[in-house]
């Protein structure tokens, strides 16, 4: 029987088995001589036989490769005429290969007409310790070279590296930041975080991957929802996208329209229960769950959202590039932004948001990035943030970014890691940075330390330029800022260290107010001159940070009028794709027990549509039927929905009477 018959019947396949001396086509004895040595080819983890990576990165000439095939032919032809010269061929076997016995030689034919096979074959060939030398280099450049594209996809991964960060654009995004599980892991371990959720993970039915969220199984089973993202144009290398509401969607958004004006979330519940992925219905109701304080419900709301846009990104939209733009102006677009803020936990999503409109910055998250970069420990983001920034976007004139860049720096001059020079040079900036930020927003002094519980020294409190008429004197919007810097960040500032750091610059600010130094009058004049009003993308923060400290804050403009929360404050010059159609009512021609019925149900409608053909009054006893069963109708559900109350018992019939 055949060695392929044999390997057959064993099930076996071309390739696992130890190749034999007479397949390899070398005999002892022969001037090559020795064995190749298996051993060490088991040793490395690879078969004797397939390396398909000798294949790919062998570095030798394509002379010295051809002189190997033809020395390896040659071998193979002496191999078999010294096999035919022993041992006669039968007939059968001259008819299927002519020369060579078929048990001796089963891969004989394939190997001479298969020229990936003959390389395989010519490897093992060489015999000597020089071609064993060159054969393990060329192993070892193949393990360097996986492990040099292992290093490539994973330089995207490096993060406490500074020379990796600098080289990365400003708004780089990593995509497995955004999965806040990585960013808990930080802190308490995968451990604590995982707990026993990896095998709820591992049933979950939902093959589709995605980075901002991942699916749950108590989420309804996703189907197109009628959203999709289109490419508007490229500018210098820049990207700009928008959403697109379907037709099928725009209806649905109309409904949604409706229950919103109905002022009863019951309307927009049941409008999720025939469309579970519809974007604004999502982000409204979980505004009142989280009123509610139902905070597990309004998260699993958002995330819901944020699944069903990312699930309609165009195929080159990028999340970690920061070269895709989303113009906030489409209404299309403002739901994205508003899933990743109500969604915003980590810097990664901040970065993300910034990077969707940098120049504009429609949330205006550079109010709050500052924050998540200190409790991140990115100290070297934000620090690099406000030296690239601060020429063209004047950061310093945030309150914000003036006391958390020069805490940053403080962090970093109490790392040991870095040199003494870098150590002295962070500190020297710290205390500078700190000085101009007490000098040009003096408000901020009391409110933080009032926060983190600290009473200031007699010098400090009586002092009048950290006093009440700082608060008293600034202008409206500069408070805004300032309180919700203080109402976010103070917890950053109750370490001990921090504090007797703050007290020692608050106390050499004291003394150049009291040299009357140019730079403290100077700084006056830019608090009065400027501030007057904030820009729209500051009010929307506001708003959408529900901080109690900012929103008492906000301007009667603002306040009057009503804010939604799937669309906040609404850009003045908005670019709008589709709108919605006028309905049909009169409602002066409305009897008034029709308007008693409309107040108790209001999608209740008397008159129903009325014609416009002309032909009004040949339709008039069909629109009056039409009215009555409406009518009829609705009173039926009132009826239906009217509960009575037994009144409470007293056990004291005697008692006085009196009503509580």
């Amino acid at each position: 029987m055949s060695r392929r018959a044999l390997r057959r019947l064993r099930g076996e396949q071309r390739g696992q088995e130890e190749p034999g001396l007479g397949e390899l086509g070398l005999v002892p004895g022969t001037e090559t001589g020795g064995e190749w040595p298996h051993g060490a080819a088991k040793a490395r983890g690879r078969p004797g036989v397939s390396n398909r990576f000798e294949l790919i990165t062998s570095e030798e000439p394509e002379d010295d490769l051809s002189s190997r095939e033809e020395r390896a032919d040659a071998r193979l032809k002496e191999h078999d005429v010294a096999e035919g010269s022993n041992e006669e061929p039968t007939p059968k076997e001259e008819e299927h290969n002519g020369v060579g016995k078929e048990t001796n030689q089963p891969d004989q034919t394939p190997v001479l007409n298969n020229k990936p096979r003959k390389k395989k074959k010519k490897r093992k060939t060489k015999k000597t310790s020089a071609g064993e030398a060159l054969e393990d280099d060329d192993l070892e450049d193949i393990d360097s070279l996986l492990e040099k594209i292992e290093d490539t996809n994973g330089l995207s991964q490096e993060t406490q590296s500074g020379i990796i960060a600098d080289s990365r654009p400003l708004l780089y995004i990593e995509h497995r930041n955004l999965n806040p599980e990585n960013e808990l892991k930080r802190y308490f371990g995968a451990r604590a975080v995982l707990g026993d959720q990896r095998p709820r993970q591992r049933q979950r039915q939902y093959v589709r991957s995605t980075w901002l969220t991942a699916p749950k199984n108590t989420w309804p089973r996703y189907s197109k929802t009628g959203i999709a993202m289109q490419l508007v144009e490229t500018r210098r290398g820049v990207q700009y996208f928008t959403f697109e509401h379907h037709r099928e969607y725009q209806q649905v958004q109309f409904k949604f329209l409706d229950a919103v004006e109905s002022m009863d979330p019951n309307n927009i519940v049941l409008l999720l229960q025939m469309n579970p992925y519809h974007v604004d219905s999502l982000l409204q109701l979980s505004d009142v769950c989280r009123m509610q304080e139902d905070q597990e419900m309004a998260r699993d709301l958002v995330e819901r959202a944020l699944y069903s846009l990312e699930c309609a990104f165009h195929p080159v939209f990028s999340l970690t590039s920061g070269s895709c733009r989303l113009d906030y102006r489409r209404p299309e677009n403002r739901a994205f932004y508003l899933a990743l803020f109500k969604h915003l936990m980590f810097l990664e999503f901040c970065k993300l948001i910034l990077s969707l409109d940098p120049e504009n910055d429609p949330l205006c998250v550079l109010l709050l990035i500052d924050f998540l970069s200190l409790r991140a420990r990115e100290y070297t983001f934000l620090t690099r943030m406000f030296q690239e920034w601060e020429s063209h976007r004047n950061l310093s004139q945030l309150p914000n970014f003036a006391f958390s860049v020069p805490l940053a720096y403080f962090f970093l001059s109490q790392q040991e890691e870095h040199s003494e020079l870098e150590l002295s040079q962070a500190r020297e900036r710290a205390a500078r940075l700190i000085q101009l930020a007490l000098i040009m927003f003096p408000s901020v002094l009391m409110p933080l330390l009032d926060h983190c519980s600290v009473q200031p020294d007699a010098r400090v409190a009586s002092h009048s330029f950290f006093g009440l008429n700082a608060q008293i004197s600034q202008p409206p919007a500069l408070n805004q800022l300032t309180s919700l810097y203080v109402g976010r960040t103070h917890s950053l500032w109750k370490d001990p260290a921090v504090m007797a750091w703050l007290e020692t610059n608050v106390h050499e600010v004291l003394r150049m107010v009291d040299a009357r130094d140019p730079l403290v009058e100077e700084s006056e004049h830019k608090r009065k001159m400027r501030y007057q009003s904030a820009p729209r993308n500051i009010y929307r923060h506001v708003i959408l940070s529900e901080m109690k400290e900012a929103t008492a804050a906000l301007p009667l403009e603002v306040t009057s009028q009503p804010v939604m929360g799937f669309d906040p404050l609404p850009p003045l010059d908005s670019i709008i794709s589709y709108t919605r159609p006028e309905r049909t009512n009169h409602p002066s021609n409305e009897s008034t027990l029709s308007l008693f019925f409309r107040s108790l149900l209001p999608n209740f409608n008397l008159q129903g549509d009325i014609r416009h053909d002309g032909d009004e009054e040949a339709g008039a006893g069909q629109d009056l039927n039409q009215g009555v069963n409406r009518l009829m109708a609705a009173m039926r559900d009132m009826l239906a929905n009217i509960q009575f109350q037994e009144p409470p018992r007293d056990d004291n019939p005697e008692g006085d009477g009196d009503w509580d």
